[in-house]
């Protein structure tokens, strides 16, 4: 059997489970910037760099916010027609692996128009949670929307939504030095959803990849494990595995710093990582 013959089925997702994950995500990410710009080094905090280039603490706040206000923006505009075909959540990383993220572009205009009160940052994000959870609960999860990637359904893109609001978070934390306590089932959710992008994009049986407690694939074309302990297996935490696939944190580091375990000769999963950027 060829590895495209092995190619793992797409996991499915409740949508429900989906718009608590990223309501309960976001009202710990709500809470955590309101902090920010309510202490006495807010405007300090909102001008400091993060990790992601050029980007100020208040260029993420920004960015989120605009990823947030993507979905409902777009349930307004016409939706595709039934023939076209579709983008799931695979096709949209792989689309941001080569470079194509529709509004990360938007941050720092957006940052400077809302001015220097860090008061601004905590209500534009505010009012973009309010407005995202309005419309995802109106939708219907199969609807289609259009994107600038193509089309995708409503399920999908929240999904794409709930990723934004896990790995922006950690950037938060990162930039701020503040630690973050993400939801559970967000974290679960998007620790699943890079380790099946993993499994699609090195389609194989011979490296079993182990994120407790919450996934475990096989990727990798070679010989396949079927039964006792697998010769090629990789294990890291969700957090470092997040960071990996994202482009957050190096592979050579994360082995070396002890973050990741990979024992056998197949075990190297610099060439697969990152996933996105």
């Amino acid at each position: 059997m060829t590895a495209a013959q092995r190619k793992p089925k797409p996991r499915t997702y409740d949508p429900a489970k989906v718009r608590a994950a990223l309501d309960g995500q976001l009202t710990t990410l709500r809470r955590a910037v309101n902090a920010l710009c309510e202490g006495p080094d807010a405007a300090a905090t909102l001008a400091a760099p993060t990790r992601l280039g050029d980007w100020t603490v208040r260029d993420l706040i920004a960015h989120l916010a605009i990823a947030l206000e993507s979905l409902p923006v777009r349930l307004a505009q016409p939706a595709p027609g039934p023939a076209e075909p579709r983008v799931d959540v695979r096709g949209y990383l792989a689309a941001m692996r080569s470079g194509a993220e529709p509004v990360a572009a938007a941050a720092p205009a957006a940052a400077r128009a809302l001015g220097d009160e860090p008061a601004a940052a905590a209500a534009r994000l505010d009012e973009a949670a309010d407005r995202l959870a309005s419309a995802v609960a109106d939708a219907d999860p199969a609807a289609p929307l259009a994107t600038v990637l193509g089309p995708m359904t409503v399920a999908d893109y929240t999904l794409t939504r709930l990723l934004e609001a896990v790995v922006h978070a950690d950037d938060l934390a990162a930039a701020t030095g503040v630690p973050f306590a993400h939801d559970r089932q967000a974290l679960a959710t998007v620790t699943r959803m890079l380790a099946d992008a993993l499994a699609a994009a090195a389609p194989g049986g011979s490296v079993e990849v182990r994120i407790p407690p919450f996934a475990v694939v096989q990727c990798v074309e070679g010989p396949r494990h079927t039964r006792g302990t697998p010769p090629n297996v990789v294990e890291t935490d969700p957090l470092t595995w997040i960071r990996l696939a994202s482009g957050r944190a190096d592979w050579a580091a994360a082995v070396e710093d002890a973050l990741v375990t990979a024992s056998g000769e197949r075990a190297d999963l610099s060439g697969q990582l990152p996933l996105f950027g």
